[in-house]
C-alpha cells in the first residue's frame, strides 16, 4: 500500500544514496527520493538563482521553478555525469527566464529595514550591510561572470563543472572567475578601507 510508512532506518538509508541512485528511485516512482535531492541542492539552487536575479523573493520563486523543471526533465538526466552541474544549469536558466519576465512587470520592493522595524546589534548590522554590498557588487557584474564566481567561490564547483553548467570552455570559466573577483575587490575596496567588516 502506498501510504504505508517506511521501515525504521529506511529514510536514513535513502539519504545516504548517491544522486544517481536517487534519480533512479525517483524515476521508479519514489517521491521521497526526489525530496532528498531537493534537500541536498535547494540552498545551492537558491544561491545560483539569486546570483542571476539579486532579489531573494524572485530567487526563491526561480529555485522552485528550477526544481519543478528538474523533476519534469529527470528522464533527460545522464546518470554518468554529475547531477549538481546539470541541476545548476536548469537553475540558471530558470532564473534567466524569470528575469526576462520581470522586466515586463517592474515594481519597486519595500525597504526591508522599514518593514522589519527596530534596530539590530552592530555585528548583525555589519554582516547585513556587507551582504547587501556584496549583492550590489555582484549585480554590477555581467550575468555569466556573476554566476561563474558564485558557482566557484560559494558552491565549490570546479571550472570544468561550471563550464558544463554555462556551456562555455573551462578556460573561459577561469577568465570569468578571475575578472569577477578583480571587479568585486574593486567594488568593495571602500568597505575594507573604512575599517568596516
Amino acid at each position: 500500500m502506498a501510504s504505508d510508512p517506511q521501515p525504521p532506518g529506511e529514510g536514513a538509508r535513502i539519504a545516504a544514496e548517491t544522486d544517481g541512485e536517487l534519480v533512479a528511485r525517483t524515476l521508479a516512482g519514489e517521491q521521497a527520493a526526489f525530496g532528498i535531492l531537493v534537500e541536498r541542492y535547494a540552498a545551492s539552487v537558491r544561491r545560483v538563482a539569486r546570483a542571476v536575479l539579486g532579489d531573494p523573493d524572485d530567487a526563491d520563486d526561480a529555485a522552485q521553478d528550477a526544481l519543478l523543471a528538474a523533476l519534469v526533465k529527470l528522464r533527460q538526466y545522464d546518470p554518468r555525469r554529475p547531477f549538481g552541474p546539470w541541476l545548476m544549469r536548469i537553475a540558471a536558466n530558470a532564473a534567466t527566464d524569470r528575469r526576462r519576465r520581470r522586466r515586463v512587470r517592474r515594481t519597486e520592493p519595500l525597504d526591508r529595514n522599514v518593514v522589519a522595524g527596530g534596530t539590530l546589534p552592530d555585528a548583525e548590522t555589519d554582516r547585513r550591510v556587507l551582504g547587501q554590498r556584496l549583492r550590489d557588487a555582484l549585480s554590477q557584474l555581467p550575468e555569466r561572470r556573476r554566476v561563474a564566481v558564485v558557482l566557484f567561490d560559494v558552491e565549490g564547483y570546479s571550472h570544468a563543472e561550471i563550464g558544463r553548467v554555462l556551456g562555455i570552455p573551462e578556460g573561459t570559466v577561469r577568465s570569468e572567475v578571475f575578472h569577477a573577483r578583480r571587479a568585486l575587490r574593486s567594488l568593495l575596496a571602500d568597505w575594507r578601507e573604512d575599517g568596516s567588516g
